[in-house]
């Protein structure tokens, strides 16, 4: 029996020989993978809502479909807005119809006052032979002074029906500009490029003005939002470049490169699920952390940061 124990208490100490210096090595492995920050990836999300009321006709997109920017995805229904354009048309025109023709109405006496200058100019041409009396002449200026007044008379007149038909179509066409913004407004045309996130209709529901209809984001550039401490400023700029690390899914870290675009300039409280080098650290400043995504990021995603 002594010899038995004697065998196994060397064994032991081997076999704690072997394994402190792993244990100290994984120690070690993991205080280097300590970060200099942890945060989630976001991206801008829009909530694009309905301009117009009334039925969905069509709506083609789904969730996670790629938008391009100004493509048209669905339309509302437009009947009424377009039967009340051809209405305000029909009135346009038709006060429009009552508009005079000024040059026409004025062409007689226009042609009147031609004649009688004509008229004049023969009479003083036989005035300076002594072939007619000088009365002739008064007369003839007598007459194309009258004719003269009526011209403007009838001008001033016809120009004030003009202005007055044009005053009485200018709300009508108000009017018609408004429903033509109405009807475009009834297109749902996708403003940002993007992928759909959510989609909150469907066709032939009933829409109505600020109803929201889906969420689109640009996910081709995510920020990774992280916190530093208040003695790590020092080591941190705009547009600096920094290691960023993700879980590969695999017992691995991806990494890939950030640009720094934001940094807060005031402090805040460090955030429950943030973890930063200082762990001590009660304030710490906001940090936004651009990443070119190849697909693989998603938004809440966890994200770490190294300086170098």
């Amino acid at each position: 029996m002594k010899n038995n124990q004697s065998h196994t208490i060397p064994y032991q100490l081997l076999l704690a020989a072997i394994l402190l210096p792993l244990l100290f090595l994984n120690s070690c492995k993991k205080k280097q993978e300590t970060f200099d920050a942890t945060g989630t990836f976001e991206a801008i999300e829009t909530i694009i809502s309905a301009e117009a009321m009334g039925t969905i006709q069509a709506f083609n997109l789904e969730e996670g479909q790629e938008l391009k920017a100004d493509e048209l995805v669905g339309y509302i229904d437009t009947v009424q807005l377009y039967l009340k354009k051809k209405q305000l048309e029909s009135q346009a025109k038709a006060l429009l119809g009552k508009k005079p023709s000024v040059n026409t109405q004025l062409a007689a006496l226009q042609s009147q006052l031609k004649t009688a200058m004509q008229e004049r100019t023969r009479i003083q041409n036989l005035l300076l032979e002594d072939a007619v009396p000088a009365k002739q002449l008064d007369d003839i200026n007598a007459q194309i002074d009258l004719i003269q007044k009526q011209l403007a008379a009838q001008r001033s007149t016809l120009n004030l029906s003009v202005s007055g038909i044009d005053q009485d179509v200018q709300p009508l066409e108000v009017q018609l500009l408004q429903l033509d913004d109405q009807l475009q407004k009834s297109k749902i045309i996708n403003p940002i490029g993007g992928t759909v996130l959510a989609k909150y209709a469907e066709a032939k529901e009933m829409a109505s003005v600020g109803k929201p209809l889906y969420k689109i984001a640009d996910l081709s550039v995510l920020t990774l939002r992280v916190y530093f401490s208040g003695d790590q400023l020092p080591e941190i700029r705009l547009n600096q470049q920094v290691r960023v690390f993700t879980d590969d899914g695999k017992e691995g870290m991806k990494e890939t490169v950030g640009r720094i675009s934001w940094i807060n300039d005031k402090a805040e409280f460090t955030p429950k699920t943030i973890q930063t080098k200082n762990e001590r650290a009660n304030q710490v400043y906001a940090v936004k952390v651009l990443v070119k995504n190849d697909g693989t990021y998603k938004i809440g995603m966890y994200g770490e940061v190294k300086l170098n």
